[in-house]
């Protein structure tokens, strides 16, 4: 994973201090997100944070699950909050995502 463009490198140190113990291939998947065209306009720890909160949300809980059940968007991830914030604390981070924040993915 070393070497690459100054942004990348700039994401994988901070993807490192912001979530120290994130498997590798969760790392891989979340730094191939952060890195896309579409957040490229963004400083490196909103890219992540938006990655990371992606990924979690739709590979790791039930999000798509409610979502396909009927449930509107708000109201799954309001069940799907604490599962995020469990997995993210299992990483080692010290941020949490609040179901209060309207962030799109």
């Amino acid at each position: 994973m070393a070497g690459g463009t100054k942004r990348q490198k700039e994401m994988r140190k901070t993807l490192r201090a912001m979530l120290p113990r994130v498997p590798m291939h969760d790392a891989e998947a979340v730094l191939a997100t952060a890195l896309a065209g579409h957040l490229r306009h963004l400083p490196p720890s909103i890219a992540l944070w938006q990655a990371v909160t992606s990924h979690v949300r739709h590979e790791m809980t039930d999000y798509d699950t409610l979502l396909d059940e009927g449930y509107d968007r708000d109201a799954a991830r309001f069940f799907v909050v604490e599962d995020m914030n469990d997995i993210l604390r299992g990483w080692g981070c010290n941020r949490e995502v609040d179901v209060s924040a309207s962030v799109e993915d």
